[in-house]
């Protein structure tokens, strides 16, 4: 019986030998078509419900077991406006930096843009997608997705005209040589050298829109209350309930959410963008990824490329070289003109007749609201330069540590990641509890809570700074024995100036913005508010006051021009004579 038993086991065993084995090369392929069947899936049922009858006050559960859906909520609008985001970078930057008379009006229109804070752009944005949309859900998804990139794109803009700006001599030199199209500049030169800079500002963007998300998914406007299910109104809904164990599931997914976009999108990313790094030594550190190398080796991906991207590159290449011989010399066309001289008129009648309705509605402001405004914009200039110089104090350091030490910063970017992408407000009821006791109040915690969400603008952008430096200025420095001080004012400081000059003026923009969220706070059926000019806009938000929401933004982002056009762009000027990187 026992011998029986064992033939039996011996013939299974020859049995499965001779079955045909997956080989471990198909597993990334597996992978990958099991993750766009997931995707594809949650595609179709988000279509289904924003596609279908508008629903006003969705109710939003504090049950846990709702986390997952919201989430995907969350990730999908944030994701939609990232790409938005980085169109908008593309274009916009590229035209600013190539064309002198519109970087005239351009950049300070970008200035403008960034210091408007999210919640002046709520009415008009809901307004006209709810408009354009009438009883579909989808208007209200397109007003959330549009506010979300409001509060994404200007630092990607801002990064992405910088390295255009500071590209060497040489560079634009060979590529006029071998008489590159602008196609091939910008896939050859352009876009490799701006992408170390563009990776950690796109990190950033993504963060700033997980910080902006409570105030884009669970808006009032007046009477009219508009809701839409995600992390942000889950957070919103259980910070207004005093549920601190809601709050900590909601944060606690978000951070699960923030890894997992880590591991499967940045480090890949990271690593891949390490190879346009401008040097002639190559680092024997670089960052790696396991699903980089997971990419690179599968087979199924590695053949769409070679059947689809490769030849559709190649025929790009070959159209725009034909097309750039062909044009070589010409100039514009006269109709081309004129049509751009009548766009200008009819812009700048838009603006004089917006100028003149402002003027109108500033001479019905009384004597009392003159002066709270005065005094607001004096309270939140002084927080927002203490926590501009609070949060230069620490990031250049540890960001200059983090971009010199893969290791480090392999640990280092998550966590930064986790921590600039966590909503301040979802932890401010703590944080406002802790000062209440200790006798701070709201006027030191909205220090902090501007502190929160403005440094890792310039964190990231030092890092970026110090990852882009070349590895063999660095051996240099070492074999000239340059260290400490020395170090720091011949490397290290020259090296990160332009991106630490674009995370300061983003910060900067940053900074006002977030004031709106931390001047003026709701907790357990109480409003708490400290004298500045974002607690004036949050309250002519709730109360639907929007002639004194126009001022107060136009006044706002008055101030942020002025000290831009004084000191962030002579900064800038700085950075791209005297500091950009020559070869």
């Amino acid at each position: 019986m026992k011998k029986s038993t064992t033939l039996r086991g011996f013939s299974a065993y020859r049995l499965w030998t001779q079955l045909p084995r997956l080989e471990v090369s198909y597993l990334p392929d597996l992978l990958m078509f099991a993750t766009g069947l997931a995707l594809f899936y949650g595609v179709v049922t988000v279509g289904r419900t924003w596609f279908g009858p508008f629903t006003p006050q969705v109710e939003i559960s504090r049950s846990p077991w709702m986390l997952p859906v919201y989430a995907g909520y969350s990730l999908l609008r944030i994701t939609l406006a990232y790409v938005l985001s980085l169109i908008f970078t593309m274009v916009y930057g590229y035209i600013a930096a190539y064309n002198p008379r519109a970087e005239r009006f351009m950049i300070p229109l970008l200035d403008v843009l960034q210091s408007i804070p999210v919640l002046s752009f709520l009415p008009g944005v809901m307004l006209a997608m709810v408009a354009l949309f009438p009883g579909r859900q989808l208007g209200l998804e397109a007003g959330a997705i549009l506010l979300i990139f409001t509060g994404q794109v200007w630092n990607m803009a801002f990064s992405f005209y910088a390295s255009l700006k500071s590209i060497p001599k040489e560079m634009r030199e060979a590529a006029r040589i071998y008489r590159f199209s602008w196609w091939q500049r910008f896939i050859e030169m352009e876009l490799p050298f701006s992408a170390i800079g563009l990776v950690w500002n796109s990190m950033m963007s993504v963060a700033g829109g997980w910080f902006f998300l409570m105030a884009c998914e669970m808006f009032v406007l007046g009477a009219r209350d508009f809701r839409l299910p995600g992390l942000g109104s889950y957070l919103q809904t259980a910070a207004s309930a005093g549920d601190t164990r809601s709050i900590l599931w909601g944060v606690a997914t978000m951070i699960a959410v923030i890894v997992l976009l880590d591991q499967f999108v940045w480090r890949p990313v990271i690593a891949w963008a390490e190879k346009f790094k401008v040097e002639q030594v190559e680092s024997t550190d670089a960052p790696r990824s396991w699903v980089l190398n997971l990419i690179q080796h599968s087979p199924g991906l590695a053949g769409i490329r070679k059947k689809t991207l490769t030849p559709l590159r190649e025929k790009l290449m070959c159209h725009f070289a034909r097309q750039h011989s062909t044009e070589e010399g010409e100039q514009l066309s006269t109709w081309k003109v004129w049509l751009l001289r009548a766009l200008a008129v009819v812009l700048l009648l838009g603006v004089g007749y917006g100028v003149v309705n402002v003027i109108k509605d500033l001479r019905g402001l009384q004597a009392s609201e003159l002066r709270e405004l005065g005094t607001g914009l004096g309270a939140t200039f002084l927080r927002v330069n203490l926590a501009l110089l609070i949060g230069a104090f620490w990031t250049i350091p540890a960001g200059v540590a983090i971009g010199f030490n893969p290791r480090l910063a392999r640990i280092a970017q998550p966590l930064a990641q986790i921590a600039a992408s966590v909503p301040a407000t979802a932890l401010f009821p703590v944080v406002l509890l802790l000062l209440i006791r200790v006798g701070g109040g709201l006027g030191l915690g909205s220090l902090v809570l501007l502190l929160l969400g403005t440094q890792w603008y310039i964190l990231f952008n030092v890092i970026a700074g110090a990852m882009a430096i070349p590895t063999d200025l660095k051996e240099c420095c070492n074999v000239f024995r340059l260290h400490g001080l020395e170090r720091w004012k011949k490397l290290i400081l020259p090296g990160i100036f332009p991106y630490l000059i674009t995370g300061l003026v983003t910060a900067s923009g940053g900074a006002w913005n977030a004031s709106i969220v931390a001047e003026y706070f709701h907790f357990k059926g109480h409003i708490y508010t400290t004298p500045g000019l974002g607690a004036t806009i949050s309250q002519a938000t709730d109360s639907g006051n929007f002639d004194l929401l126009l001022i107060s933004t136009i006044v706002m982002a008055a101030m942020v021009v002025t000290v831009n056009r004084l000191v962030w762009r002579r900064l800038y000027a700085l950075a791209e004579t005297r500091f950009r990187l020559e070869m």
